[in-house]
């Protein structure tokens, strides 16, 4: 079976096209191993002469074992890693639409910042006084994150936005207990929309928490709020844009009747790419904000970090900023990092030294290169994007909220997919197929079978234009009956699908040799 390009669809046709190969194998898109399959443990890329005898300090606790590291020669180590980052997929390979997570470019002008000698190589434990270009960065950088969110406040140390959550929290927790309420304010509010982190963060630091539901539209009712609010609020969550790609139309009303209760209004900042220049949360009613500098910013997401997620604070939070922060006196500048130092009441350390200065970088830049008017563009690029992809698939996906203008985001349900034995994880994994991340699916929760995607500004009209006729094709698929072409895929990944359940529940997390096979006698 062709597509309408005249390419191959049929379900396994990458691997039954033309013979199998002997190696596994297909061209260039070769089999990789692990590196304990093909290494040898009992030799080293280095020749290392046998060290002299020492005096053992380690209390019995030395390892009794070999390591069990493969050794590998310099080519096969290059060999390696060259083919596994060939497998891999990024904002430098397509278009990555996960929703929520905000893929977007990384500028390269970016990076040549970030590797500046005394930047790239400044160290945290330092004398002030060798890192004064750094710390004025970091001033500078602040002094932007406060002009953009309308908040007086804002601390850097934060590693990335959970942590970020944590920060703006903990300073919440902290006002309370100086209000003399710590026994009686207990109860967030968070909507059913929110991110998972939301619940978890507010749990952490032994909070309760107290879900609030969405409204048909999905945003939030500040009439089911208000019931909810009272005495025991210590503060409500809430995502604005919120997770379904809306604008909370009544966010300042919201703001009012948790401040009436004497609460605090935590914004969860994740989405803060789509307004940026175009509405200010400290004018909203926001006490704190989180904010995604790999996100909104463009420094690097995912691979496990680094990260970081500044914490913006409101004039009823400020005092309670954690430390270290940085301060000018006379020309200087300087980090305050004790208590003592502080004339404010910090709430402690949230980690041991101020932040990522890379990424510190990487965000100044961004919003250097671009200003004011470009960064206003860029919000309303990304939401323009969004609204392009919704309105060219609202005829064969289904809207959940109906077809209504979104934010940076459109959320798709599965109504569309009913009776046709394809699932929302199904559809999803055919774009793999196509050359696609997946967009961001099951989430939020409000949604049954959710498919959420974010393209945000970084892609052009061709771009979206060849990904809006490949989830239609895929689409239309779905309705003529071609149920094999997704309930097996990806058929042509590195790798079939797993089962995810199983995986889940029962991970193999240590490679172990295989028996060896024996051949047959001649």
């Amino acid at each position: 079976m062709l597509n309408r390009q005249g390419r191959p669809t049929a379900p396994g046709a990458g691997a039954a096209n033309g013979h199998a190969t002997f190696t596994g194998n297909r061209a260039l898109q070769q089999e990789e191993a692990l590196i304990f399959e093909f290494g040898r443990t009992d030799v080293t890329g280095v020749d290392l002469d046998e060290p002299a005898p020492v005096a053992d300090r380690l209390g019995g606790l030395g390892r009794k074992e070999p390591i069990g590291l493969p050794g590998l020669s310099e080519p096969e180590a290059m060999r390696h890693y060259v083919r596994l980052s060939q497998k891999n997929y990024g904002i430098d390979t397509g278009l990555f639409p996960l929703g929520s997570c905000t893929m977007k470019h990384n500028p390269r002008l970016n990076e040549k910042m970030a590797r500046l000698p005394g930047f790239a190589d400044v160290h945290p434990l330092q004398p002030v006084s060798t890192v004064q270009g750094a710390l004025a960065l970091m001033d500078e950088l602040a002094h932007w994150l406060k002009e953009l969110t309308g908040m007086p406040a804002v601390t850097l140390s934060p590693k990335a936005g959970a942590h970020g959550e944590l920060a703006g929290m903990a300073a919440i927790k902290a006002a309370i207990a100086a209000r003399g309420e710590a026994d009686t304010r207990k109860v967030v509010l968070v909507p059913d929309s929110a991110h998972g982190t939301n619940p978890a963060t507010a749990a952490l630091i032994g909070f309760t928490v107290k879900p609030v539901p969405a409204r048909e539209d999905g945003t939030v009712d500040p009439a089911e709020v208000a019931k909810r609010a009272g005495p025991d609020t210590a503060a409500i969550m809430l995502t604005n844009p919120n997770t379904c790609g809306l604008f909370e139309r009544d966010v300042v009303e919201i703001a009012r009747v948790i401040h009436d209760a004497g609460g605090y209004f935590y914004c969860d900042g994740a989405n803060f790419n789509a307004i940026v220049g175009k509405a200010r949360p400290g004018d909203l009613g926001v006490d704190a904000m989180h904010i995604n500098l790999h996100k909104t910013f463009s420094t690097p997401h995912g691979g496990g970090g680094p990260g970081a997620g500044p914490v913006v604070l409101s004039q009823r939070l400020a005092a309670f900023a954690p430390l270290p922060h940085v301060r000018l006196d006379e020309g200087r500048f300087s980090l305050v990092e004790h208590p003592s130092a502080s004339d404010q009441s910090p709430l402690g350390r949230l980690t041991a030294f101020h932040g990522q200065m890379g990424m510190f970088v990487r965000a100044l830049a961004f919003m250097l290169s671009h200003g004011a008017e470009g960064l206003k563009q860029a919000s309303e690029d990304a939401v323009l994007n969004a609204n392009y992809v919704r309105a060219s698939l609202a005829d064969v996906m289904s809207l959940p909220f109906g077809n209504r203008p979104c934010m940076h985001e459109v959320l798709f349900d599965d109504t569309w997919l009913k009776g046709t034995g394809v699932t929302t994880l199904d559809f999803a994994k055919a774009l793999i197929d196509e050359g696609y991340h997946p967009m961001t699916v099951y989430f939020p929760l409000v949604v049954h079978g959710a498919m959420l995607i974010e393209p945000t500004e970084s892609e052009s009209k061709a771009s979206l234009d060849l990904f809006i006729a490949t989830l239609r094709d895929l689409a239309f698929a779905v309705r003529d009956g071609d149920t094999a072409r997704f309930t097996g895929a990806p058929y042509h990944a590195p790798r079939r699908r797993l089962d995810e359940t199983r995986a889940a529940r029962q991970p193999v997390l240590r490679w172990t040799p295989p028996a060896p096979v024996p051949e047959a006698a001649e």
